[in-house]
């Protein structure tokens, strides 16, 4: 009776473990927008620069103008003008680009604000550099020949979670996009003005206290960083 007993319960157990099984369904991993993209002959070749705002938008944008265009990104978060000095040259390689999309500026804007003891003169001293930079970079874009794209800073919430990141910045970011949109139009690069696009349902779009956007803040980004490129995008060779 007692060997009768174990075996069933040892068939429940076993039953019940398979049945648990079936039931976890695999996570899905998130699209990697670092993924290498194989060109298809004759679509001309797009180019994302920017940091990690950039990064959630990048497999969106590639669906977006699948068919269109092979867009590519940095193979990594492009950080501040500084970060993007010491590897421009490798992130554009050999390959020819027909359009470049690019952005630095949060990076650039954040202080930590236990080290910055004079944030006024630090900030002075970050604005100088940030367009001095700035304008190295574009310079080096337009050697390329490609048709450039200077997407602004999206917006920053005034109260933020993370200490690198400190609160009450918003008000900077407009500052830093106004000296980049001054640099874009001296040197006639087309300006995607995603920070207007994003101000007006920043709250429904962005995480809560976080520069980033979830799963459809980033589709609405992408939305405006295709339609962008999408309007000068050159006639693919056939």
């Amino acid at each position: 009776m007692k060997r009768s007993f174990l075996t069933v319960v040892l068939v429940l157990t076993g039953l019940q473990s398979l049945h648990a099984q079936r039931n976890v369904a695999p996570r899905a991993l998130p699209p990697d927008p670092f993924a290498a993209v194989e060109d298809v002959p004759g679509l001309p070749r797009v180019l994302l620069i920017g940091d990690s705002i950039s990064e959630g938008y990048t497999v969106p944008v590639q669906k977006l103008l699948s068919g269109k265009a092979n867009v590519h990104r940095i193979p990594q978060n492009g950080g501040s003008t500084k970060t993007g000095i010491e590897k421009i040259e490798a992130w554009l390689g050999i390959g020819h680009w027909d359009v470049i999309h690019f952005n630095w500026g949060l990076h650039d804007l954040m202080f930590d604000p236990e080290r910055q003891r004079e944030p006024a003169e630090y900030e002075k001293d970050q604005l100088i550099l940030y367009e001095k930079n700035l304008r190295a970079l574009t310079s080096r874009l337009k050697a390329t020949g490609a048709k450039l794209i200077w997407a602004s800073s999206t917006p920053v919430p005034e109260e933020m979670s993370s200490p690198r990141s400190p609160s009450h910045r918003s008000g900077m970011v407009r500052v830093y996009n106004e000296v980049a949109a001054r640099v874009m139009t001296e040197n006639g690069v087309t300006i995607d003005d995603l920070y207007s696009s994003v101000a007006p349902v920043q709250t429904e779009m962005q995480k809560p206290h976080d520069v980033h956007f979830g799963g459809e803040g980033s589709e609405f980004l992408a939305g405006k960083v295709a339609e962008a490129i999408g309007a000068v995008l050159p006639v693919a060779r056939q």
